[in-house]
């Protein structure tokens, strides 16, 4: 279980990082009076957040992990598929947006 630890983290700080740089474009594009919208996610997509940005959605992904870092090891391969789940789509999601503006 410590790699699987070890490979979320990274994956978490690489969102991180990916997130961040689409909220500064999403900032400078709801400036230029575009991208309205009013969630990155649908309600049905998992997720708790419900936001305009990426950065709340990685820090529900923080949260969640480090609630797995706390299970006993039956608990922890029952949420992991979730929290997975959410940090797939969320890579996906930034990569998309990230790609769209090129």
């Amino acid at each position: 279980m410590q790699a699987v630890h070890a490979q979320l983290q990274e994956t978490i700080q690489a969102l991180y990082r990916k997130a961040v740089d689409a909220d500064n474009k999403l900032d400078q594009l709801q400036q230029a009076q575009q991208g309205k919208f009013t969630a990155v996610f649908s309600t049905d997509s998992g997720f708790r957040s419900k936001s305009k940005r990426f950065t709340p959605y990685v820090q529900e992904i923080a949260e969640d992990w480090q609630q797995l870092k706390e299970m006993d090891e039956e608990e922890a391969k029952t949420a992991l598929p979730q929290l997975v789940a959410k940090l797939q789509l969320a890579l996906e999601t930034v990569t998309r947006f990230q790609q769209s503006l090129k």
